[in-house]
């Protein structure tokens, strides 16, 4: 049962932690914002317990072992999880989903480079494109066509604020440029964040970063006509948005090293505007053949999962596999971590 106070507390979660969002999520649905402002808060908290937590690989556990209780029906007393075990049980969330996200933080707990693009592609899948895809199950939303869609978009977002915070992250001892790129262009990864600066090099490889977002930005709008009418203006709005961050980061010449993109109120409220512009002009139009794409290879696992497919089991033995490593580098430092089940 969804309490009242617990939707509030997750209200303001996102109002402080995730602007971009809460500016999108004011077009939703009732029926679907205060679920997904709870999916948001949780997938939040997380991912805010890895990022900034002194032992990310205790933060991941304690996501495991939260997550284990809220399938189980005995959440913690927390708003985030009180509601997260509410969601579970009206919407039969698969857990994959959870599942693929948690796998995407401990990758971060890791400190895991990526090779490639598509690599980068397969990190997004987990943290952001899982996060779309149980958007899309709050929706009710089954369809195959339409859930590819959704992680083209997630995917698209997630490589946004990658090439926003390639500084930001290089100063934080992080790297989500494709090593593969940095070969190429002669850049020691390890001295680039030790002394990072917008190169002409770098600068390329932001622009290539956000042009594949765009690509699957533009390919994304074909399933949210698939979606329930009243909750497309919401998503046209979440696509418009961060498009836009990227479009901030274009005209900083590709600088996200010395400068940090941002959209300022007014750009939020037109890009509101566009989406329910977007929304009115293609209630008309036939179903373009992008809807029909078949899915990112990175991202086929997330969409079985919501469609009630067969969920893979190699997949799920990785996560086993990741967590034990987590497990035993837990207790390397003295504090013991329960055994992954």
């Amino acid at each position: 049962m969804i309490r009242p106070d617990d939707i509030q507390h997750c209200r303001e979660v996102i109002r402080t932690g995730s602007l971009s969002f809460h500016a999108a999520s004011k077009l939703l649905p009732a029926k679907v914002r205060d679920p997904a402002l709870a999916l948001y808060a949780f997938c939040r908290l997380a991912d805010d317990e890895v990022d900034e937590g002194d032992n990310k690989a205790r933060a991941v556990l304690r996501l495991r072992d939260r997550l284990d209780k809220a399938y189980a029906g005995l959440p913690e007393d927390a708003p985030e999880d009180r509601l997260f075990a509410a969601i579970v049980e009206d919407f039969d969330m698969p857990r994959a989903l959870p599942e693929a996200l948690l796998e995407g933080l401990a990758w971060d707990a890791e400190e895991r480079r990526y090779a490639t693009l598509s690599d980068v592609r397969a990190y997004s899948a987990r943290v952001a494109s899982a996060v779309g895809t149980m958007m899309a199950v709050l929706m009710r939303v089954r369809d195959p066509d339409a859930l590819a869609r959704a992680c083209d978009l997630g995917v698209a977002m997630q490589l946004t604020n990658i090439a926003r915070d390639v500084g930001e992250d290089a100063r934080a001892g992080r790297i989500y440029l494709p090593l593969d790129w940095l070969e190429e262009a002669g850049i020691d990864p390890d001295a680039f964040m030790a002394d990072p600066h917008p190169t002409p090099e770098i600068r390329r490889m932001v622009r290539r970063l956000l042009d594949e977002a765009r690509r699957l930005y533009q390919r994304s709008e074909a399933g949210i006509g698939k979606l329930p009418l009243s909750a497309r203006t919401g998503i046209w709005a979440a696509r418009l948005i961060y498009d836009g961050i990227g479009s901030e980061v274009r005209k900083q010449g590709f600088d996200s090293i010395t400068k940090r993109a941002h959209t300022s109120k007014g750009q939020k409220m037109i890009w509101l505007g566009q989406a329910i512009g977007s929304t009115a002009t293609t209630l008309a139009m036939p179903r373009p053949a992008t809807l029909y794409a078949p899915p990112l290879t990175e991202v086929t696992f997330l969409v079985d999962a919501a469609g009630r497919r067969v969920v893979n089991t190699n997949r799920a033995k990785a996560l086993i596999d990741i967590l034990a490593d987590l497990s035993a580098q837990e207790a390397n430092t003295g504090n013991p971590a329960q055994s992954p089940r």
